[in-house]
């Protein structure tokens, strides 16, 4: 992994508009940037194989007649990348290299869920006094999702379709 970080100021969190570059710890060798993408596939695939096996868990409880695996990924997911990102980040109480950071938050919770992504940012815009945009993009996510899962269904009913 790329070098530790020394103090709590230098642990920068990862943006919420999505601007990696700035704030990754990313050696200059392309080696190191391959390094980085590892870690976070990596990542990535450990929190798929937490959301399969909790959903899972969790339909099987209690039914599925209501998408409550599905809730619970998200609901805990957004609180695990809210501990973290505060709890790793400047001025919090665990010290975190920016890589290890990008594993965890990009990584396994983006595996596990991107609603913990879209939670933080939200969170972070209504943080920063930023009430419009904070709406908007809880409202423009929603509706949008909603909207692009129902052209995608609509789309694949077309193609199942015999002519």
């Amino acid at each position: 992994m790329a070098e530790e970080r020394t103090t709590r100021e230098q642990a920068a969190p990862i943006s919420p508009e999505g601007n990696l570059a700035e704030h990754c710890d990313f050696e200059h060798s392309g080696t190191g940037i391959m390094l980085n993408a590892l870690w976070i596939f990596l990542g990535g695939g450990l929190g798929s194989l937490a959301r399969w096996w909790f959903s899972g868990a969790v339909a099987s409880t209690v039914g599925q007649t209501f998408p409550w695996g599905t809730l619970a990924v998200n609901v805990t997911g957004s609180f695990v990348i809210g501990l973290f990102a505060t709890a790793t980040g400047p001025g919090g109480r665990w010290l975190a290299p920016t890589s290890f950071r990008e594993f965890f938050m990009l990584g396994i919770c983006g595996g596990y869920t991107t609603f913990s992504s879209f939670s933080l940012q939200t969170l972070t815009l209504a943080q920063d006094g930023e009430w419009l945009y904070a709406g908007a993009n809880i409202l423009l996510s929603v509706v949008s999702c909603l909207i692009a899962v129902w052209l995608g269904h609509l789309l694949a009913v077309t193609i199942n379709t015999p002519s």
